[in-house]
C-alpha cells in the first residue's frame, strides 16, 4: 500500500503572484469540486514546480491581530471593523507571501505506514505527491484514514 493508491490526483495549484483574495475563490473552487472542504493547496511556478503550500491557517496567521486580548474589550462594531480592516489588507498580498516554502513531499511508491508516521510526526494534514520533479498528486490524512479503516478495520 502506497501514496500512489489514496493519492488524489484532481488537485488545484496556485502561483505565487495570485493575490489572497484569488487564493479564496480558489480554496471554495477546489472545495466544491471535491465535494469536502479543502483547507490547503500546493503553489506552483510557470513550470508546474512545487515552491510552496498556501493553507487557510496561513491567511488566518496573517490577519490575527497582533494582541489578540484586546478583541474581549472591542465592542462588536469595533471588532468588525478592525478585522474588515485586516480582511481588506490581506486580499492584495501574494500567495508567495504568505505560503510556507519549505514543502515536505512524498513519491507514489512511499510507503502508507510511512505517510502515517510523518504526518503524525511533523504535524500535517497533507503532502504533495512528486515524481520526477512533477506534482501528480496529494495525500489527505483523512483520505488515508479512512482507507486504514477500511482495509483493516471495516469487514
Amino acid at each position: 500500500m502506497f501514496a500512489s493508491d489514496v493519492m488524489t490526483t484532481r488537485f488545484m495549484t496556485l502561483k505565487p503572484d495570485n493575490t489572497i483574495a484569488e487564493a479564496v475563490k480558489r480554496f471554495k473552487e477546489a472545495s466544491r469540486q471535491q465535494g469536502k472542504n479543502v483547507f490547503g493547496l500546493m503553489v506552483t511556478d510557470e513550470a508546474d514546480k512545487l515552491v510552496g503550500m498556501l493553507s487557510m491557517y496561513d491567511i488566518l496567521l496573517f490577519v490575527q491581530p497582533r494582541h489578540a486580548n484586546v478583541w474581549q474589550e472591542l465592542t462588536e462594531p469595533d471588532q468588525a471593523r478592525v478585522f474588515g480592516d485586516l480582511l481588506g489588507r490581506v486580499k492584495s498580498i501574494q500567495v508567495g507571501d504568505l505560503m510556507t516554502p519549505d514543502v515536505l513531499t512524498i513519491e507514489p511508491q512511499t510507503h502508507l505506514m510511512a505517510i502515517v508516521d510523518i504526518m503524525i510526526k511533523r504535524h500535517v494534514r497533507r503532502l504533495p505527491v512528486v515524481s520526477d520533479g512533477q506534482v501528480v498528486g496529494i495525500v489527505y490524512i483523512s483520505e488515508l484514514f479512512y482507507h486504514l479503516l477500511q482495509r483493516y478495520l471495516v469487514d
